[in-house]
């Protein structure tokens, strides 16, 4: 078993990091870090649990270290769910004291040797260790992307091979994305709000470089464009995107490419049966209908149109955020990486 340990275990994200660690036929959960006023208590005494689970028991009576490298010592693999200004420095210090980390976090996520994974899509970026321990370092930093970003790279695998030039994306992001007191109930409840902070931004790049190629010693990003356009919506779990891509084929293609596709990747835990699901009903996919398909890992795709316009929606917190990383973890164990 490896032993792992989660950053910032009590917030919205370290909390499905804990759901989902638990049990995990490859990782042992030893350590859990927060702020210095949980550090010392127990973790069931630390967290106010507000997942619609119970708290697992195994993780229940680990005591809360604080957030410091040196409380990291035992562990082998760290998930991180820090904020960004916290995550620069501590996730670079444990890199370098040879503790592999798998962040959810965006502080490193375009660093020209730190691989933005999503394993469907690019699992070859993750050559980039390599590139990591040339450096000097022990450990090593993998990124998976923002939330939307995740869904929407996932949903173009079956369809990369079409030439296109042109993406553009709106996004419908559920309040869940924000955290749990990311936004007021007087500011979202019957309400859009038409604007995410730095999220259009971090989908436009993200995308070129995880499309892109890894040639030996760098990403060259791919060669299209991406404009986005993102909001809030007053739903609890589950990010939709509304997709366009000037892809010139037949939309019967577009859709045969859809429901051939096989991930790349072989067995792993969190990977779902299917990694996309395509949706032949007209009004679908729906977060409160589709949000936990695979648990929570599956990408739904449906609505596909002339165009090519199609909808794509997953949940955000697994497929977007926990499970994301730890599924990039568990392809750096099968690769040999740690």
């Amino acid at each position: 078993m490896v032993s792992v340990g989660v950053l910032g275990a009590t917030g919205a994200v370290g909390q499905r990091f804990v759901q989902l660690l638990a049990d995990h036929p490859y990782f042992d959960l030893t350590v859990l870090t927060a702020s210095g006023r949980s550090a010392g208590k127990k973790y069931r005494d630390a967290v106010n649990w507000r997942l619609d689970v119970p708290l697992p028991e195994s993780a229940g009576d680990i005591i809360v270290a604080e957030t410091k490298t040196e409380c990291l010592k035992n562990a082998d693999i760290v998930f991180s769910a820090l904020p960004a200004d916290l995550a620069t420095t501590i996730e670079t210090d444990c890199a370098k004291a040879g503790i592999g980390v798998c962040s959810n976090a965006s502080s490193h996520r375009m660093d020209q040797d730190v691989p933005l994974v999503v394993p469907e899509v690019n699992a070859d970026h993750l050559r980039m260790i390599e590139l990591q321990r040339d450096a000097g370092n022990d450990g090593f930093i993998v990124t998976n992307p923002n939330c939307s970003t995740i869904m929407l790279t996932v949903s173009l695998a079956p369809i990369r091979n079409f030439h296109f030039t042109d993406l553009r994306v709106a996004t419908m992001q559920a309040i869940s994305g924000a955290g749990f007191e990311g936004i007021p109930a007087m500011s979202i409840f019957d309400n859009v709000v038409p604007y995410i902070g730095n999220e259009e931004e971090k989908m436009e790049r993200e995308t070129l470089k995880i499309m892109g190629t890894f040639d030996g010693s760098e990403i060259v990003n791919a060669p299209f464009s991406v404009s986005a356009s993102c909001n809030r919506v007053p739903v609890i779990d589950g990010h939709t995107m509304a997709v366009w891509l000037d892809i010139k084929e037949p939309v019967e293609n577009v859709a045969k490419a859809f429901q051939s596709w096989r991930c790349p990747i072989g067995d792993l835990p969190t990977l779902p049966e299917k990694s996309v699901d395509f949706m032949v009903q007209q009004d679908r996919p729906q977060p409160r209908l589709d949000r936990m398909k695979g648990k929570g890992m599956t990408v739904s795709v449906g609505r596909l149109r002339p165009g090519i316009r199609y909808i794509a929606m997953g949940h955000n917190t697994i497929r977007g955020a926990a499970g994301a990383s730890i599924l990039n973890a568990e392809l750096i164990c099968d690769r040999g990486y740690i």
